[in-house]
């Protein structure tokens, strides 16, 4: 060992002859020591006596996978001056790779005293705290894997919780059921690939720690947004345990894409679970807050925090940037995933205070090889503002206005005509001044956050007394609709019009131009009893209830899928314009007489159905027709581009074509006409 070299970078921990390299960031510490950890719990310190600019640094002899660790630091204490440095705590190393056990919230893993925050607490850390694995990622067999690399035109993206969807699975052997190679299954795979989605974008799966005001309750961190180790897949996921989770995560992706689909993972970046300045010490507190953290200017004894947790990762300072870009190309790299979808992206663009289109965190992303192959989907907002449309032009951002219109649109509200018939388009009024195409809107009316579509068309008000908090937690304003009954029901015309409903949503997301992405077990009429912020619920409130499955509602879900994925004329991929303007794919906006919309008739508060005639030259023709109204309504139809008009798909069970000259589309239905053969491209 006395040969091998020490050196700054990569951070984290690096294998090398005989032992491991490793590399600690902090500018303030005084002493950063590595401990190993035995199974009995014996621990053994090494101190990294090398400094390069503001790294620590060196050789530990002997370190190999599978042996536990972590770090102590040692500094000043001076929570005044955001300094929160205490060598009895026991921190996670913040490139760790893989994570053992979690960390169990009492004293002695917070820096200062419970009962005198401004004090230092010396309780030690060791036996209460989770522990890095040192990794080899050499031992993975990748094969002749290959990346789907679906273009994101032909995308079609399936938000589901990891756990969840494999829980209830009976197909998957039991103890499989919920954990990564849950996933790689045959079963859940076989399902996916029925359906047709071509990606799974995956709730948070870096590793996250239990909230203790949950646990206090009976509840669980279901959802994940509370991460601590950005390159770790959460532990509890694997089905291997603490030592396979890598392998195991590797073998799930590898299976996907065997399937032609690709995964996204849902990071969360802007923030971790060391919370406020009362929050415990787990990690980047205590070897560097300032640089790890945005601390309140002048008062850095408190945070400065655009997330609603408690903290805000500090994106102006180069430390943190570096570790989320690290953070990026490993998981692209090393686990090959496909792309990222940023929680509160927004906070990550806040370099100084307001988002930047020009902040150091887009421009790294921006100019970086590894990156610039995979997709990029902001959650564009955080509690400081909404800035849809604000991110660059390879980037796609969750559509929060798609949702919102789309549901006011079928729910019968008044005078939305002119915004429905934007977000079908692919919202060229929020991108197409700046030359973003429609790809970059991804276009949902229901996503973990909030009710479910069974949910959206069942209940007025959320429902989340399961939550202890009074129902009075998540969003109050669903612009949903029970239709007669709150929740379950057996009347049947409250049934058939809550199937219309889903269908019209889920053709709307699946017929508009942009990305579509359907929340997981949507398809299956999957409920969450009422509950729109079911973060906190780890059992059957949140997992999927094959048992009870709509596969009626499935078959139609995959129909329109189908139909997505093999028609050009369904997925344009720039704005569709008239066809005077000319370009490959063209539309005519119909009033239901048949004549184009005249500007007077957008201003209607009483108008509710529209027409879209869809073209992409060299394909077939659509006509997409939408009806909010509470009564049918007869909609003349226009001279088919080639053969005649014949019904596709609807929601309207009792739909039927009158002589090729009319269709009556009954209320609160869609309905979808094909026009066969080689279109001009002229919607005529």
């Amino acid at each position: 060992m006395s040969g091998t070299r020490t050196l700054p970078y990569p951070l984290g921990v690096t294998l090398v002859d005989g032992g491991a390299n490793v590399a600690v960031y902090s500018e303030r510490a005084d002493r950063v020591t590595v401990c190993m950890f035995a199974d009995d719990g014996a621990e053994t310190q090494v101190e990294l006596t090398e400094r390069t600019g503001h790294v620590f640094h060196g050789i530990v002899a002997g370190m190999a996978p599978g042996d536990r660790y972590s770090l102590r630091v040692d500094g000043p204490w001076d929570p005044e001056n955001g300094l929160r440095f205490s060598p009895a705590k026991v921190l996670l190393e913040p490139h760790a790779q893989a994570i053992t056990g979690s960390f169990d919230m009492g004293q002695a893993v917070f820096g200062h005293s419970l009962d005198a925050p401004e004090e230092r607490d010396d309780t030690d850390g060791a036996g209460h705290v989770a522990l890095g694995i040192v990794t080899d990622n050499r031992a993975f067999d990748w094969g002749d894997h290959e990346r789907p690399s679906t273009p994101l035109a032909e995308s079609v993206i399936y938000e589901v919780h990891l756990k969840g969807f494999t829980r209830l699975m009976e197909k998957v052997p039991e103890h499989l059921r919920g954990t990564y190679a849950g996933l790689a299954n045959t079963a859940a795979i076989d399902y996916l690939t029925d359906l047709g989605v071509t990606a799974v974008e995956l709730l948070p799966v870096q590793q996250f720690q239990q909230d203790a005001h949950l646990l206090e309750k009976g509840l669980r961190n279901y959802w994940g947004y509370n991460s601590i180790g950005f390159f770790a897949p959460h532990n509890e996921y694997a089905a291997t345990g603490d030592r396979g989770q890598v392998d195991e995560f590797k073998g799930m992706v590898k299976a996907l894409h065997a399937a032609g689909i690709e995964v996204i993972l849902d990071v969360v970046y802007n923030h971790t679970a060391e919370g406020n300045d009362l929050g415990p010490t787990l990690s980047f507190k205590g070897i560097d807050n300032p640089s790890y953290y945005r601390l309140v200017e002048g008062d850095e004894a408190h945070y400065f925090d655009t997330t609603g947790t408690g903290n805000s990762v500090n994106v102006s300072h180069p430390a943190a940037l570096q570790l989320i870009m690290d953070s990026l190309r490993y998981w692209v790299t090393e686990m090959h995933v496909d792309g990222f979808r940023f929680d509160l992206a927004t906070t990550l663009t806040r370099q100084g205070g307001d988002a930047s289109l020009h902040s150091a965190f887009l421009t790294l992303i921006q100019q970086d090889p590894t990156l610039a192959s995979v997709k990029l989907i902001a959650e564009p907002w955080d509690t400081a503002g909404y800035q849809l449309g604000g991110f660059p032009a390879d980037w796609s951002e969750w559509n929060g206005r798609f949702r919102d219109d789309v549901r006011d649109y079928w729910r019968g509200t008044e005078g939305m005509l002119a915004t429905l018939s934007q977000r079908v388009l692919g919202s060229p009024d929020i991108y197409e001044d700046s030359r973003r195409a429609p790809l970059s809107s991804v276009n949902f009316v229901t996503a973990h956050d909030g009710f479910t579509l069974a949910d959206l068309t069942s209940y007025d008000e959320r429902h989340n007394e399961a939550n202890g908090e009074d129902n009075n937690d998540g969003e109050s304003d669903n612009r949903s609709r029970n239709y007669g009954a709150e929740g379950p029901t057996d009347d049947p015309a409250i049934i058939a019009v809550r199937t219309r409903q889903r269908k019209n949503m889920l053709a709307t997301v699946l017929l508009s131009a942009g990305v579509p992405m359907i929340l997981g077990g949507d398809e299956i009429a999957r409920t969450q009893q009422g509950n729109n912020n079911a973060y906190c619920q780890d059992n059957e409130i949140s997992w999927f209830d094959w048992e009870s499955a709509d596969w009626e509602l499935h078959d139609f879900t995959k129909q329109l899928i189908r139909l997505r994925r093999s028609e050009p004329a369904l997925r344009p991929e720039w704005y569709r314009h008239a066809p005077e303007v000319g370009g490959p794919d063209t539309v005519c906006i119909l009033r239901a007489d048949g004549e184009p919309f005249a500007d007077d008739d957008w201003d209607d508060p009483e108008a509710r159905s529209i027409a879209f005639q869809l073209c992409h030259e060299g394909a077939d023709a659509f006509l997409l027709i939408l009806n909010a109204a509470a009564n049918g309504v007869e909609f003349a139809l226009p001279e088919p581009p080639g053969a005649h008009w014949e019904l596709e798909v609807s929601s309207d069970p009792e739909l039927a074509l009158k002589d090729g000259d009319s269709v009556i589309v009954g209320e609160t239905s869609f309905a979808l006409l094909r026009s066969a053969g080689t279109s001009d491209g002229d919607a005529r």
